[in-house]
């Protein structure tokens, strides 16, 4: 019972930032992400190589590399501090993964789609971002579920910044306890678990709602 009495509010003091840092690394995560799957699958073949190398790379390394390689990177150019600094980061691993879900997404609806969008005048522009983009979304939601599980248990790795997130706040509390880590531990587990049930459940009940009839 200590965990629920005790633990799981102690920890929660970190869940607004936890749920911040989250948000930004979607959301931006998201829009760069779209900007590049657009580019690799509409652009000139040079600029889609060079998404497709960037993708390669940030795919093939562990999460935790690099952030600090990107932290790190940020810190010599300009001063932000740790929250936006892991913030950001994340994001910008994110960008790889969401632009790949993106690109299925595009190319997954028809190409008589683009044909039929230009016949009756629209440009190049105007068909992808209000006839081709639309369909997309509703094809990407299943697998941007995924990722945003994954944004939100990656959340964690920015407590090696210093910034005080829900396991950070385990860590305090463990060092306070340090009979009890186990407990501090399995209180976070909980916490994690909650927090992908309901985004899961919830964009399951978003692409059930704006999925087109078969």
């Amino acid at each position: 019972m200590e965990i629920f009495t005790t633990l799981i509010p102690y920890i929660l003091r970190g869940l607004n930032i936890t749920l911040s840092v989250t948000a930004i690394a979607l959301s931006f995560g998201l829009i760069f992400g779209t900007l590049l799957a657009i580019i690799r699958v509409y652009g000139n073949q040079a600029l889609a190589r060079l998404i497709a190398m960037y993708v390669s790379v940030i795919r093939s390394l562990p999460h935790i590399l690099l952030l600090l390689i990107i932290y790190f990177l940020i810190a010599r150019i300009v001063n932000l501090t740790p929250f936006w600094a892991g913030s950001v980061s994340l994001a910008i691993i994110s960008s790889a993964y969401q632009s790949e879900i993106v690109r299925g997404a595009i190319l997954s609806v028809p190409s008589g789609q683009m044909i039929a969008a230009r016949s009756i005048g629209m440009t190049r522009k105007q068909a992808i971002w209000y006839v081709i983009i639309p369909q997309a979304i509703r094809h990407m939601i299943p697998p941007w579920s995924n990722e945003a599980a994954i944004v939100i248990k990656d959340s964690s790795l920015v407590y090696i910044l210093g910034v005080p997130e829900i396991m950070r706040q385990a860590q305090y509390y463990s060092g306070r306890n340090p009979t009890k880590p186990f407990n501090a531990y399995l209180a976070v587990a909980v916490v994690y678990f909650v927090l992908t049930f309901i985004t899961n459940r919830g964009l399951d009940a978003l692409e059930k709602r704006i999925r087109i009839p078969s």
